[in-house]
């Protein structure tokens, strides 16, 4: 009885103390235990027996001693278990019979006092609360890109089944021979580019509550294999607060990839979890085929326009005074445009579960939806479902009459108007910018006649930073600048300011020690200033 009770680790240590193969399936190595036992065994292994049941039962006093045992409870899982655990009635599968062990067996005066001192710790195990039934009836909410083919495992509790932490649960099921054709010429292109099967074996747990529909939720320290093989989780564990480990999110899980696609062979599904106090959970598999955003678009319009009346009775019961309120209001302003993708709405679309007008995109709300199933609606922030989504009438006769308008206005009997925004653009013309921009030149000493004539060439490069200084102004302004104007004094219809850059800076440099001047500068007379510069300015009208 003892090592009927045993795991895969427990049998696994029991075989390499007694130099026997520990290696296999565990409906093997249970084999090879109860054979030990049966031809005979020395009193070392009976002891090790008896330590290995103390261990997978520990005496209430002894739980301290759990931590030592519980890493071993969780990740020594052999990986190609066998799924003939002992509590697998679900499954239609049974231990091996044990009994004969007993009356054999050499340590038979003491297993009735462990027997008997196990029996108040499976009470104090299950206190109040009842053990939950094997199929619950629990409802899963439903999921819009899934269609549910066929249920593979009805919803089954996880029910711990010792009173240590860790947990561990088998689950077999098969598919017929339709299902697994269906499976396989299923295989198609997804959203993303990505190719995989369109009708999915789909694995999903949730807490075991009856009183509502549920939604996907995962028990902590969750381990799936499937066949043997560790499955996954998809998305990323969240950081651990304050040094506690934190839930991940719960969503349905493909787990076809690792199902085997025959009817001939069974498949088994194993289950690792952390239990809690007061929490139980429930897995269920089905057969599903997803559906794509285009999908549920199509079905949305099929179920049909909502009457624009609906929306106008909305908008006059908003905009009805209230007697009791000082605030009365008399309109209404709408949007247009899509709050999610800013762009003029398509298919105005919103929740009946919404109170609000605004509409949004029905085919962008069902895509980033496709991509992160929130259903939150993108105005008010509150849940909108699928189911709730309907298409506004009102919206789409209002988007038909009026194509150039972002926005428009309710009235308090229903009717509308668009919201055109009043543009002030200035437009000034090119002569009015010359007749500024020469009006500032004329006012300058250093201008020249060329600048003030309206209709000529207008000048690329006017710097007049250089007189911004007070000081500066006392000295003639003629001789601060080194204007060069070539052949166009005579002609002034061509008139260009030609500027050197090395004179332009002269204002802001300082005097300079003549000791300090190269040699070939003190042959100038005067350093960066040409003489016949005085007398340009005298030649300047105006």
């Amino acid at each position: 009885n003892m090592i009927s009770s045993f795991r895969v680790s427990e049998l696994q240590v029991l075989l390499g103390f007694a130099g026997r193969n520990k290696s296999g399936r565990k409906h093997d190595l249970l084999m090879r235990a109860l054979h030990l036992l049966k031809s005979g065994c020395s009193p070392a292994v009976q002891i090790k027996i008896r330590e290995l049941y103390r261990r997978r039962y520990p005496r209430i006093e002894g739980l301290s001693d759990l931590p030592a045992v519980k890493p071993g409870g969780l990740f020594n899982l052999d990986s190609s278990s066998s799924p003939a655990e002992t509590d697998l009635p679900v499954a239609g599968l049974h231990s091996l019979p044990s009994t004969s062990v007993t009356p054999q067996s050499p340590s038979s005066p003491v297993s009735p006092v462990l027997l008997q001192d196990s029996k108040p710790h499976f009470e104090m195990q299950q206190p109040s609360p009842p053990i939950p039934p094997v199929h619950p009836d629990v409802q899963l909410k439903s999921l819009p890109f899934y269609d549910v083919l066929d249920v593979l495992i009805k919803p089954t509790s996880l029910v711990p089944s010792s009173i240590q932490r860790f947990q561990e649960k088998f689950f077999i099921f098969a598919l017929t021979p339709q299902q697994v054709r269906e499976i396989c010429i299923s295989r198609d292109f997804l959203p993303g580019g990505r190719r995989d099967y369109t009708v999915q074996v789909q694995l999903r747990l949730c807490l075991a509550e009856t009183s509502c529909p549920q939604e996907d939720n995962y028990p902590n320290s969750l381990c799936i294999k499937v066949n043997g093989k560790l499955f996954p989780l998809p998305g990323y564990a969240p950081p651990p607060k304050n040094g506690i480990e934190q839930k991940r999110p719960g969503r349905p899980l493909n787990i076809t990839s690792l199902v085997r696609l025959s009817s001939a062979v069974p498949n088994q599904i194993s289950i690792s979890w952390a239990s809690e106090i007061g929490k139980n959970y429930s897995m269920s598999v089905y057969l599903v085929r997803q559906l794509t955003s285009a999908m549920l678009l199509q079905r949305l319009k099929m179920k049909g326009i909502r009457n624009p009346d609906h929306s106008r009775a909305l908008i006059k019961e908003k905009l009805t005074a209230d007697p009791d309120s000082e605030i009365a209001t008399t309109s209404l302003r709408v949007s247009l445009m899509c709050p999610l993708g800013k762009m003029r709405l398509t298919i105005p679309c919103r929740a009946v579960t919404c109170t609000h007008l605004q509409c949004f995109d029905a085919a962008l709300y069902l895509q980033m939806n496709e991509k992160k199933p929130t259903w939150i609606c993108p105005v008010c922030d509150k849940k909108a479902a699928y189911e709730s989504l309907i298409l506004d009438g009102l919206f789409m006769e209002i988007l038909n009459e009026c194509s150039d308008v972002d926005e428009i206005k309710f009235q308090e009997d229903g009717s509308w108007c668009p919201m055109r925004p009043k543009k002030e653009a200035v437009k000034v013309s090119s002569s009015q910018c010359t007749k500024i921009e020469s009006a500032g030149v004329v006012t300058k000493p250093c201008s020249v006649p060329v600048a003030s004539e309206v209709n000529k060439k207008k000048v690329d490069v006017i710097d007049l930073t250089i007189e911004s200084s007070s000081d500066e102004e006392e000295d003639p302004p003629a001789k601060r600048k080194c204007i060069f104007m070539s052949e166009t004094q005579g002609s002034p219809t061509k008139g260009v300011l030609m500027y050197q850059p090395s004179t332009v800076r002269v204002p802001s440099v300082t005097t300079v020690d003549a000791a300090a001047i190269p040699p070939t500068l003190t042959d100038y007379p005067v350093p960066f200033h040409h003489p016949p510069m005085s007398g340009i300015s005298s030649d300047l009208p105006g």
